[in-house]
């Protein structure tokens, strides 16, 4: 099992290193990297608000019955407590992993098909990095197009928050307003955020895309791929946020 594990890992950076090499023609290039960034990106706006309004009013739901029993804790101390844990936690990785398999199933089952159908076959007979052609484009959507869609779940968890909180008597939108602005650090959240954001972009794109490349089989295989990539993704992504929260905020 670790030597699989191993070579696993071994087959995903040579595959990578074939991905990163100058398209053939940029032409071709921007006119796929505009196509992804419809399928992959702009696609997944509407779960992303959906799901970052009600996390934000979840969160602060939460954070008051925990904080509502101590007279002596301002009802501020609520909405701020709720900002950590939006832009700390929740916006960066839990939209992250919801995107894994949104996006992951996607990546993966389309280029599985292409590998079982032999159309990537066909691309490498003709001369052309077909990992480069194929995976470099889904990879640069999901760097360009994540974090806005990360930003996005900021600005939208922290209002589905404030909202829930005024809404249900918890906390008054000023107050609101006044514990998201208090001792607010750009680094540890906004920055920290997005540098996260960035990292599990890459691994959203990449690893789906080397389960759907290496399919061999026929459409069971690539069933089991995209189950796979959805797998490998969020653990990879879970794995990754403990290491950067290792390094990034007790450094």
């Amino acid at each position: 099992m670790i030597t699989n594990f191993f070579e696993g890992i071994g087959a995903y950076a040579l595959l990578m290193t074939k991905v990163f090499r100058r398209p053939d023609r940029w032409k071709l290039f921007y006119r796929a990297l505009v196509k992804e960034i419809q399928l992959l990106g702009l696609d997944s706006i509407g779960i992303v608000v959906i799901l970052s309004v009600f996390m934000g009013g979840v969160v602060t739901i939460q954070t008051a019955f925990q904080l509502s029993d101590d007279p002596l804790i301002p009802t501020y101390y609520i909405a701020m407590a709720t900002r950590e844990s939006i832009t700390l936690e929740f916006s960066p990785t839990v939209v992250s992993l919801i995107l894994a398999g949104k996006v992951g199933s996607n990546v993966a089952s389309s280029l599985g098909t292409m590998r079982v159908s032999e159309q990537i076959d066909a691309l490498e007979v003709m001369g052309v990095n077909s990992a480069s052609f194929l995976i470099l484009p889904k990879i640069v959507a999901q760097l360009l197009f994540n974090p806005i869609l990360i930003i996005m779940s900021l600005f939208l968890g922290l209002w589905g928050g404030a909202m829930a909180g005024d809404l249900l008597g918890l906390v008054p939108f000023e107050e609101s307003i006044m514990g998201y602005r208090l001792e607010f650090i750009p680094f540890e959240n906004a920055f920290y955020a997005l540098i996260k954001t960035v990292v599990f972009a890459f691994i959203i794109g990449s690893v789906s895309a080397y389960s759907g490349y290496t399919v061999k089989g026929g459409a069971v295989e690539v069933g089991v791929a995209s189950t796979n990539a959805v797998v490998r993704s969020c653990l990879a992504i879970i794995l990754a946020n403990y290491l950067l929260t290792d390094l990034i905020l007790t450094s």
